[in-house]
């Protein structure tokens, strides 16, 4: 049967097969590809002259194209000096197919409208709307609230939350020139980009949501970024499971140290079974020197790096900009956050909630 259509995706291609027995449609990584390429065999015995240690990993095709007759796939690998490509054909691709009618789970989403909501339409209490929408989405940006921080404290708080003090204080006052705060000594305070990350990874139990208030944005910059650290845990799980088990079993240290200030905790960073449902503890500048026998150092860094650059891409985030009266509320058990660096007095009201 012929090839219906083909989808390259980052590490692998998906083939739908035109109808028929058999799979409707497989997925085969690119190096899979490479490595079983005709081009790579003895003209007259047909025997493989190439090991696949001899290619190169992380080579993906320049260009993937249907013959006439969707009969067979060309894929120009762009390493070969003749030019030639190499041909799949459709029946050989059914034949080998190792992963047939795969349901992938998706990808974090990244549409931000579907996480932001004008406060002057809803038609429900706010507290009310920003619970549930937290318990579908784990994250929600409200525009136009207003500066009141302590009304949308009490907003929030009618609906079964309460504030949650850190060793921060109360409300956080996030801005380059707080004088209001203890323990100040972090990069929150600063104008630089906070990369991807979760609140207090370091406590036995971090709080669990966190309130992000614009009073004032920056002049440039200090646009804000989360991601769905659960979708992208079931992600990975399904791209490299290797790599996803190493990130729920190995247990890192992450330690906090200011100068008024110093907690350790030892925890894996994905946990399914923590009390209350999936918890993820991740933190790049908390994280302590990694400590693991000689002969896994290097597949933890894999697995690790592999988590790291798929919700460091930005197709995988939602990403806008909290202007004056704007919030976003997030479930930091769920969600990791980030802003990025800025210039002028930008000043964001931070405030933890838990369960009461």
């Amino acid at each position: 049967m012929p090839i219906a259509r083909f989808e390259p995706h980052d590490d692998f291609l998906r083939v739908h097969f035109a109808s028929g027995e058999g799979p409707r449609h497989a997925d085969f990584h690119w190096f899979w590809l490479r490595h079983n390429s005709e081009l790579d065999r003895h003209p007259l015995t047909r025997e493989r002259i190439v090991c696949s240690s001899e290619l190169p990993f992380e080579l993906r095709p320049r260009h993937v194209r249907l013959t006439e007759d969707a009969a067979a796939l060309d894929i120009d690998w762009g390493d070969r000096s003749d030019g030639q490509v190499s041909r799949y054909a459709a029946d050989w691709l059914r034949e080998n197919a190792y992963a047939a009618d795969r349901v992938p789970s998706p990808a974090p989403p990244s549409d931000s409208a579907a996480i932001t909501v004008e406060a002057s339409r809803l038609d429900e209490p706010l507290g009310r709307f920003a619970v549930r929408a937290l318990q579908r989405t784990g994250a929600l940006v409200v525009r136009g609230f207003g500066t009141d921080t302590e009304a949308l404290i009490d907003a929030i708080g009618g609906e079964g939350l309460s504030v949650i003090e850190t060793h921060f204080g109360r409300i956080e006052d996030l801005r380059t020139d707080n004088t209001t705060n203890r323990n100040t000594d972090q990069l929150g305070y600063t104008d630089s980009a906070v990369q991807l990350h979760t609140d207090q990874p370091f406590l036995d139990r971090p709080p669990r949501y966190q309130l992000l208030h614009c009073q004032r944005p920056a002049e440039t910059g200090g646009d804000n970024f989360v991601v769905d650290a659960l979708a992208a845990a079931h992600h990975l799980a399904d791209l490299d499971r290797p790599a996803f088990d190493l990130l729920r079993t190995v247990p890192v240290t992450f330690h906090r140290k200011q100068k008024a200030f110093e907690r350790v905790l030892v925890s894996p960073i994905l946990d399914f079974d923590a009390p209350g449902g999936f918890r993820i503890r991740y933190s790049y500048f908390t994280l302590a020197p990694h400590r693991r026998p000689f002969a896994e150092m290097e597949a933890w860094y894999r697995a690790y790096n592999r988590f790291a650059k798929l919700v460091r891409d930005e197709r995988h985030q939602y990403r806008f900009r909290l202007e004056k009266g704007d919030f976003l509320i997030y479930d930091n058990w769920r969600m990791l956050h980030a802003r990025t660096n800025f210039t002028g007095a930008r000043w964001v009201r931070g405030v933890y909630f838990d369960a009461a």
